[in-house]
């Protein structure tokens, strides 16, 4: 039984995941869907939690500051909705779970920053999930041009609606 629950789980956890850890700054990209559009949208903030590095389920939280309030937000890694997770920056942390950021703020929030290899960590390439956001970017620029087309119709429509007005206009003066 546990094989099983084991083969299943690897089948959809991603091959390569970026290497998180508690007290790094991160860009997480996450594929938001709104009605029948969908969009990525980017979270950057601190992660104050890393849950089950290796498992399906493994999680992180992380958390920033937005218009002078605390913003948390869990993520799953291994999630389809997660697009990328970027380190920008990684700190010294003697924890795993920083829930004592929660009661601080400016400077008292603050975590001293550690030299890292930023490409190095940070060069996990994802194909599917790379061919998913362009296809993304793809649809975007398609509904542009075709809102840009229907707009540019419409104005035709009024400066012809406009040329035939004032052509009656002079005819009646």
């Amino acid at each position: 039984m546990f094989e099983l629950i084991q083969k299943v789980n690897e089948q959809h956890m991603k091959q390569k995941v970026v290497d998180v850890r508690s007290g790094d700054t991160v860009r997480v990209h996450q594929k938001i869907k709104e009605g029948n559009k969908e969009r990525t949208q980017v979270f950057e903030g601190v992660v104050i939690r890393c849950d089950r590095k290796n498992s399906l389920t493994s999680r992180i939280t992380v958390r920033k500051i937005a218009s002078g309030v605390g913003v948390e937000k869990s993520f799953l890694l291994h999630s389809p909705l997660v697009l990328k997770v970027e380190v920008t920056k990684r700190s010294k942390v003697r924890r795993n779970y920083l829930s004592y950021l929660r009661g601080r703020a400016g400077k008292s929030a603050r975590l001293s920053a550690v030299n890292f290899d930023r490409e190095a960590v940070n060069d996990v390439h994802d194909k599917a999930a790379e061919a998913e956001e362009a296809k993304l970017k793809e649809e975007t620029a398609k509904a542009a041009e075709a809102e840009a087309a229907k707009k540019a119709d419409a104005d035709a429509e009024l400066e012809k609606k406009a040329a035939a007005v004032e052509a009656a206009h002079s005819d009646n003066a």
